[in-house]
């Protein structure tokens, strides 16, 4: 093992490889570039998911939309066809009905960009979604308040006539530097008070329209605009330890005994699971590390082959001096080792060159995004962990031993006589 490692050892090893310098290099770029490869799609892959989960940042994954849709089937002497509509008294069903439950939050909405112009403050006006909510829904969306502060309890047992509006809706009908809060605005008619204005992060490629909404109390929207107790839809939230996509079939079997709704009927109710979605997104990046891991392995692969081809023509152009070593006594592992040696030294020599190209690569273009705003982009910060880095030394490595097995093998069939004949 001294032997192995010794001056005289790497010396050796050097003046080997360096012995034909271009072709050396030639050589070790097919596994500089295959390396290079690997790490940058799993950089890219990561900064894929960074961007596509900054998206979802504040927002309580574990959560579903539902909506009541058409009965399909007829029940209980009721027809099929027939429409039905949540009320106010079915979110304390659920909450005391499905356990595991962290928020069920009702809502109505109004208005909207495609509507007409609902929206007046003086002579300015404006088309909104206007959406009646109670106050955890902060807990459920990524928003941040940017002045004033967000629709309470209070505002919602005191039906109070007061505003949140999004940066979009400031813009459109206030001036710049005009004070807000504590204005009114008018609301199909009905006279609100702002008392606060968000900005909010989007997850749907529509960051514009997201900060031209406004939310008012539940209790004063169903007041204001003739709702009585009636519910557009709900967002339901469940505890972290449970999965809202287990739990809502019970939420399902709630709502259709309350409006008699028939227990096979899958299409009265209407939902959108976050959830289910989002483990799809974890699913769809594991599968992009796969891709990135095979593609990155096989060129990886094509220049390891390229090595061991360029070990096979060293040991035939070195047939004489390994004759030479072997009638002086040298024992096939010594020869064996030499080879394999050589090919894990250029190996990860290589290897590792493509590495710090990738890192600086990277590091350039962590550069530039960082004097960008990335929050609406699908691409943020990549980049790769040590593990990643130590999987790729462990496969220069292996790549490095499988390159000079055969190599090695081939040297030590040469007998020593006929290796001496060799010119």
């Amino acid at each position: 093992m001294s032997k192995l490692f010794s001056r005289d050892s790497w010396s050796e090893i050097i003046e080997a490889l360096s012995s034909n310098w271009f072709r050396t290099v030639l050589t070790a770029f097919g596994v500089l570039w295959g390396i290079f490869i690997l790490v940058i799609l799993l950089a890219a892959g990561k900064g894929l998911e960074n961007g596509v989960k900054q998206g979802f940042d504040g927002m309580a994954t574990n959560s579903m939309f539902m909506w009541a849709q058409t009965a399909s089937k007829p029940y209980k002497g009721l027809p099929k066809g027939r429409r039905f509509r949540y009320k106010i008294e079915d979110v304390e069903a659920i909450k005391s009905g499905v356990p595991n439950l962290r928020f069920v939050s009702p809502r109505n909405q109004l208005g909207g960009f495609q509507g007409s112009n609902n929206v007046v403050r003086g002579l300015k006006t404006g088309a909104f979604n206007v959406y009646g909510d109670y106050p955890e829904l902060i807990e459920q969306q990524p928003m941040d308040i940017t002045s004033g502060r967000f629709i309470s309890y209070s505002d919602i047992n005191d039906k109070r006539k007061v505003a949140v509006i999004g940066s979009g809706v400031l813009k459109t009908l206030f001036e710049t530097e005009e004070e807000h809060i504590g204005s009114y605005i008018k609301i199909n008619g009905v006279n609100f008070m702002v008392i606060g204005t968000y900005k909010k992060k989007s997850n749907n490629g529509d960051a514009e329209e997201d900060q031209k909404e406004i939310y008012v109390p539940f209790t004063a929207f169903s007041q204001a605009f003739n709702m009585g107790n009636n519910v557009g839809w709900m967002a339901i939230t469940a505890n972290d330890d449970s999965s809202i996509t287990e739990l809502k079939e019970q939420v399902f079997e709630v709502m259709k005994e309350r409006h008699s709704i028939h227990p096979d009927d899958d299409r009265a109710i209407g939902h959108f699971d976050l959830f289910e979605e989002f483990s799809k997104i974890n699913g769809l990046f594991t599968a992009l590390n796969f891709v990135a891991y095979f593609v990155g392995i096989l060129v990886l692969l094509s220049g390891v082959i390229g090595i061991s081809n360029i070990m096979l023509i060293v040991v035939k152009e070195r047939t004489k001096e390994i004759g030479i070593r072997r009638a002086l006594g040298a024992t096939p592992w010594a020869i064996r080792s030499q080879i394999l040696l050589e090919s894990i030294f250029l190996t990860i020599i290589s290897g590792m060159a493509g590495i710090v190209l990738a890192s600086v690569l990277l590091a350039v273009v962590n550069s530039i995004l960082d004097g960008m705003d990335t929050s609406d982009m699908m691409f943020a910060s990549p980049s790769v962990n040590i593990g990643v880095v130590i999987i790729a030394l462990t496969i220069l490595i292996v790549s490095g031993l499988l390159a000079g097995l055969i190599p090695a093998q081939n040297a030590i069939k040469v007998k020593p006589v006929e290796a001496l004949r060799t010119e």
